[in-house]
């Protein structure tokens, strides 16, 4: 089980408003499943994506598409 960073309640609920299937972050973190997509949510390329994953609630995938890992503008 992860463990949900600390966040002010309106950014909570704003992040609980704009996911598609509006999904508490806290309750999606400490069940290790993806706020946005609702898949589940343990594996992580490194440390970093896992932190990403305390903060956001995001799972590996959701963050690859919401940072375009890979991709450059040059």
């Amino acid at each position: 089980m992860a463990i949900p960073t600390e966040k002010n309640r309106g950014i909570d609920r704003l992040i609980q408003e704009i996911n598609p299937e509006h999904r508490d972050r806290r309750s999606s973190i400490e069940q290790d499943i993806c706020v946005w997509c609702g898949n589940s949510a343990v594996e992580f390329v490194d440390e970093l994506s896992r932190k990403e994953y305390s903060i956001s609630g995001l799972c590996q995938k959701c963050q690859d598409k919401m940072f375009i890992i890979g991709e450059s503008n040059d």
